[in-house]
This record gives structure tokens, C-alpha cells and sequence, in this order.
């Protein structure tokens, strides 16, 4: 994958501007009342970004978040079609336009991009933060309610990031439904929370059923392993810190890590890993744990290990949770699992037993 680091730093640099002249208590005040507020059950008819000093104070504390999460998933998406590269993209309730941002990271180059959403100062500010990346000058910022009424034209990526926890169930659904009729890859990313990965599941059956094939994080397109109201999947981005970040949470360390839940899904062919990572890697004393979710042995679940409901069949089980006990007998299995992350593809050159 592309290294985003060097646009991750321009964001940065563009963002530290934002707050010259805004006392930085006045920003801290700003941002915890947004916090509090913008994310909840407000009407996106009713924008809680009034003015210029409440975007610059939300945009320097919420954007490289935003950034890093979507950045994940796309680059997830990149790895399931790495030939395929989107020429054109919608960015729906995009704000100041961290997903845009995102985007051009994990695919270089100048595309067609339409920003959509309804805070007036976002889009003004997104505009202006834009003009430091020579790829989004000519980005479209358009003023659009999201929601029912919403019209997407026909495009080769739709994101949508954090914008379903806005939405009434009923325009969550519309508003999937309308991106699944206008685009040929659709991804959308949502707080790592049990209601963040609700809204996600339900997002992900509507595309499933428009004829999307899923693309990341699952290794398969059927029903979701987890059982509901046992357990949710999320994943977890590293964010370097601003001294606004630090201001508003009291805290000293240089990162904080967003936690995010997504889908990723096409109408063209993708190869998804064959298990990915849902938990922090355990690493104990010459053994990692791994914790998967998968369709097929990787897992521990399938019929090579011996513990799957098909165990002896030869046929691969359905898609199932387990977990991986990768030791130094291994060999190098065993360095990979040390240097693997939660949210990574799991790709072993031999069955492993759980």
C-alpha cells in the first residue's frame, strides 16, 4: 500500500493553522460541547457547526481520527482489488473532508471528488484546507441534506464516515441503499462501539442484498459469526496527538488510538483476506494468540485442524470465530504473528491448530 504519511503530515500542517488567533481554552470549550453534541441525535438539517471557530476547533480535534479510521479501511479495500483504483469519488456527510483526505492517500492522484454535506462552515473550511494539497483544489464542496432526500450521481467510490449515527433508522437504510444504486465500491466506517458495529451489520446486509460482494474487513460475504448482543466488531488506528487533543483530554501521550467499526464492499471482484485479526494479538512466551474471524482452517475452525463442525469431511466450514495459537515451532508463522496487528489479514502458509 501507499505510505499516506506524507499526506497524513500536510493534513497535519494545514490543520495546525486553524486554530491561530482562537484562545486555546475557547477551542477546548468548543470541542468538548461538539463532542457532546455533533455525533448524537441531532438533525444534520440542524447543524451544530455554527461558524468558522467551531469548525476549526472540531476540524483540528476530529479530522486526522477520521482520517486514520477511513484510511484503514480503504486500505483494506485496496488490498482486496489492488488493481483497481477509483476515478472518481463521493463523499457523503464528508464535512471538512477527512475522507477525501483519506482517499488520496491510499490512491495518489487528481480524481473527480463532490464533497456533500449540510454545515455550510465545514465545507467552507474543508475547501480552505484543501487548497494545501495540490490532488484536492478542484474538489467539489456542495451543500446537501443527508438523508432521504439525498441524490448521489454515478461514481466509482462512495465513503460514508461517521454519518449513520446521525440518521433515523429509516434514512440509514436510504441512504445505503441510494449509494449501493450509484457506485461501484461503497465504504462506510462508524464509531467502534456495539451501536457503531449495529448500524455497520445493518449497512452490510442492505449492500450484500444490492449485489456487493464484501471486500474487508470479513473474508466472506455471509452472515456476520458474531452472535448479536455477545460481542461487536471494531478495529483500532494509531492518531498522533495535537496539543489540542491534549488540552481537551488531560492527557500527556504523544497518540490516541480511534476506535472504528466499517465495511468495504464492490460490485467487482475483490479477494478478501481468507481470515483477518478481530483482537489485539496476545503475545505470551513463545506463542502468540490469535484471535479470527474466517471460513476455512486459518481460523482453527476448518476440517485440516480437526475442531470445525465439517472436521474430517473435507468440506470448509462456515464462516466462524476462533483462535490461533501460533508457536515457535512455526518458524517463521511465528515472526509474522509477533509483528501482526489487530486488524490485519491473516494469511498462514500451513493450517494452524487453535
Amino acid at each position: 500500500m501507499n505510505d499516506p504519511g506524507a499526506s497524513a503530515e500536510t493534513l497535519r500542517t494545514a490543520l495546525d493553522g486553524l486554530l491561530d488567533g482562537l484562545p486555546a481554552r475557547q477551542a477546548a470549550a468548543a470541542v468538548e460541547r461538539l463532542i457532546a453534541n455533533y455525533r448524537g441525535a441531532t438533525p444534520t438539517d440542524a447543524p451544530i457547526l455554527r461558524d468558522r471557530a467551531d469548525v476549526a476547533a472540531y476540524a483540528a480535534y476530529r479530522m486526522p481520527a477520521t482520517f486514520e479510521a477511513v484510511r484503514a479501511a480503504l486500505d483494506a479495500l485496496a488490498d482486496a482489488a489492488p488493481e483497481w483504483v477509483p476515478g472518481s469519488h463521493i463523499d457523503v456527510g464528508g464535512g471538512t473532508g477527512a475522507a477525501t483526505w483519506a482517499v488520496g492517500a491510499t490512491w495518489p492522484g487528481p480524481r473527480p471528488v463532490t464533497v456533500l454535506d449540510w454545515a455550510e462552515p465545514a465545507l467552507a473550511l474543508g475547501r480552505e484546507i484543501a487548497a494545501a494539497h495540490p490532488d484536492l483544489r478542484d474538489v467539489r464542496w456542495q451543500r446537501s441534506r443527508i438523508g432521504s432526500a439525498l441524490s448521489i450521481e454515478s461514481t466509482d467510490l462512495v465513503t460514508i464516515s461517521y454519518v449513520l449515527n446521525e440518521l433515523p433508522e429509516a434514512d440509514r437504510a436510504t441512504l445505503v441503499d441510494t449509494a449501493a444504486s450509484a457506485a461501484q465500491a461503497v465504504v462506510i466506517v462508524e464509531p467502534g462501539t456495539p451501536d457503531g458495529y449495529t448500524r455497520i451489520i445493518e449497512a452490510r446486509e442492505r449492500l450484500v442484498d444490492a449485489g456487493f460482494r464484501i471486500a474487508a474487513p470479513c473474508p466472506h460475504s455471509a452472515a456476520c459469526p458474531i452472535a448479536p448482543g455477545t460481542d461487536w466488531c471494531h478495529f483500532s488506528a494509531r492518531v498522533s496527538r495535537s496539543s489540542l487533543h491534549r488540552q481537551v483530554k488531560g492527557g500527556s501521550l504523544a497518540y490516541e488510538d480511534e476506535k472504528f467499526a466499517y465495511v468495504a464492499a464492490a460490485r467487482f471482484p475483490v479477494a478478501p483476506a481468507p481470515s483477518r485479526i478481530v483482537r489485539k494479538p496476545q503475545i505470551r512466551k513463545g506463542q502468540v494468540l490469535l484471535d479470527l474471524c474466517g471460513t476455512g482452517p486459518e481460523t482453527g475452525t476448518g476440517p485440516e485442524t480437526g475442531t470445525g463442525a465439517d472436521a474430517g469431511t473435507g468440506v470448509e466450514a462456515a464462516p466462524a470465530l476462533a483462535r490461533a495459537t501460533v508457536t515457535k515451532r512455526h518458524g517463521d508463522l511465528y515472526k509474522s504473528a509477533r509483528d501482526a496487528d489487530w486488524g490485519d489479514p491473516w494469511l498462514p502458509a500451513s493450517p494452524l491448530r487453535s
